[in-house]
Parts: structure tokens; C-alpha cells; sequence
């Protein structure tokens, strides 16, 4: 449907599984991604090359958003290339080496980047009575710190060009309802959907909508073998009866970031195929 035409957008942790959805969709619907990985570049250099070979415009970019200086020079160096590609054109890996490996000499906020996906995050398993602040720190600075400061790097970004822009956050269900093990990454998921509805609120006079999607279990390679309790538990409470795919999340975000969605900001989409919906007694 040519949703995103002559957008360019940056999704960060699009090397594999969700992510990787998200960069398709977008691409799919007229948007020019900047493909940003910390290390698995390999796979972000795969995502880019199918988006190239299906005729649109990608970019790989590298960062530790960990960070901070490194998730703003990422935002930067992605509106630098949407600028030159304007999103249209350049269908080449310039800037590979963005982020905290970025490009020596690069300049302040300029370029054009008109949605963010703050996808990157982690998810290890550790109980509480055992859990290290370290280890804490590292889960909230990943999936929450790093939202932060690539949505703040961005929205001043977007804030200079017509037509503002999108911010879009991948939480999840467990937002609200935690898991065992989980409650580090519980907490820094409910912690980015407040966020989302803090900056929905401060930046929306600048022009920028910020939003987050809530996915439930999404299936990858080797899961059913890895979990099979699991998932024949989730495919028994949802609704629709199956798992959910990447590219469910990307739709949910390429209508976020669509003409679509022009007044909803601040707005947490659950993308589970219902299984928040079924009563827990």
C-alpha cells in the first residue's frame, strides 16, 4: 500500500527476529531503512541485502547503545544518509561503520529520519534472589536507557524538518504481567511504555508521535523444539491459536509510523494475538 513512501526509518536490533520483520515491513511499504545491529552484522548485512534486491534503499549501521554518545552519533548518522538517499536512490552500505564506530568527522543533527524503532533489547533469565545490580543495570541500561537516548537524539532531529516524525518502542505484554526470572526485563518493558507516554506528551508539540507496540511470544527458529510446554501453553490461551510472527510486530509498527495513525500518540498497541484478553481465574 506505499504506507511509508519516502520515509526513512532506523530500527535498531533489526539483524534478526523482530527486528528483522520490522526493517522488511517498512521497506515493503516505501520506507529507506538504516539497519542497525551491535554485533551480529552479518545478518543486518542480510537484511539490507533483501531489502536491496527487492528494489528499495537500506544502509547497515553499527552501535553499542549502551553508550549514549553512540545511540545519538546512530540517530545522526541515520538522518545523514536519509538525507542523501532523500528516501529514494542510494541503495548501498554507506555508513556501515555508523554509531560508535561511526564515520570520522561527522557532523551535528542533519539529513532527514522520520521514524525511530527502538526494537534493540535483551532478555536473560535470572531470579531475583540472585539477580547482581550488574546484571539488572545491564537489562534497564539495554532495553530502557537506550530508548531514552536514541528517542531524545531523534525527536530533535525531527523536530527541525516538516512534518516532525514517529518514535515507535517495542515493549511487551510482560509490561504487565511479569514472568519468573523475568523481573528485570519486566520492569525496564513497563518502564518504556511510560516513556513512550512521557515523551508522547513533551514531544508532541515538536511534531513527533511516540507509541509502543506489546508483543506476546513471537515464534523463531527452534523454539518449538527449545520450549514445547511453552508453546503449546501460549497456543492454547490465545484466541487465534497460534504464536505470532515478526512481521505481525512490523505491521503493528508500520501503522504507527503511517499517515494512519496521525493522532495516535502515547498509545501502547498489543500485538498478541489475544491472549491478554482471556481471564486469568
Amino acid at each position: 500500500m506505499n504506507l511509508l513512501d519516502g520515509q526513512v526509518a532506523l530500527v535498531t536490533g533489526a539483524g534478526g527476529g523482530i527486528g528483522r520483520g520490522i526493517a522488511l515491513r517498512f521497506a515493503e511499504e516505501g520506507a529507506a531503512v538504516a539497519v542497525h545491529c551491535r554485533t551480529a552484522v552479518e545478518a543486518a548485512r542480510d537484511v539490507a541485502a533483501r531489502i536491496r534486491e527487492r528494489g528499495g534503499q537500506a544502509t547497515v549501521l553499527r552501535a553499542d547503545l549502551l553508550d549514549e554518545d553512540a545511540c545519538r552519533r546512530l540517530v545522526e548518522e541515520a538522518a545523514d544518509w536519509g538525507g542523501r538517499c532523500g528516501g529514494r536512490g542510494e541503495r548501498g552500505e554507506r555508513g556501515e561503520r555508523g554509531g560508535h564506530e561511526g564515520r570520522e568527522g561527522h557532523g551535528g543533527p542533519g539529513g532527514r529520519l522520520t521514524a525511530l524503532v527502538n526494537n534493540a533489547g535483551v532478555q536473560p533469565l535470572r531470579e531475583l534472589p540472585g539477580m547482581t545490580a550488574a546484571e539488572w543495570r545491564t537489562v534497564v541500561d539495554t532495553n530502557l536507557t537506550s530508548v531514552f537516548a536514541c528517542t531524545q537524539a531523534a525527536a530533535r532531529i525531527m523536530r527541525a524538518q516538516d512534518g516532525g516524525g514517529t518514535v515507535t518502542h517495542i515493549a511487551s505484554i510482560e509490561a504487565g504481567a511479569p514472568a519468573p526470572a523475568h523481573a528485570h526485563y519486566s520492569a525496564s518493558k513497563a518502564a518504556v511504555v511510560m516513556h513512550a507516554r512521557s515523551a508522547a506528551l513533551e514531544y508532541g508539540p515538536w511534531g513527533v508521535r511516540v507509541n509502543t507496540v506489546s508483543p506476546g511470544l513471537i515464534d523463531r527458529e527452534g523454539l518449538a523444539d527449545a520450549w514445547p510446554d511453552g508453546v503449546r501453553r501460549w497456543r492454547e490461551a490465545a484466541p487465534t491459536g497460534r504464536l505470532g510472527r515478526p512481521e505481525d510486530v512490523g505491521d503493528a509498527c508500520v501503522f504507527l509510523a503511517s499517515r494512519l495513525a496521525s493522532w495516535v500518540t502515547g498509545h501502547d498497541l498489543v500485538v498478541d494475538g489475544g491472549v491478554t484478553a482471556r481471564p486469568a481465574w
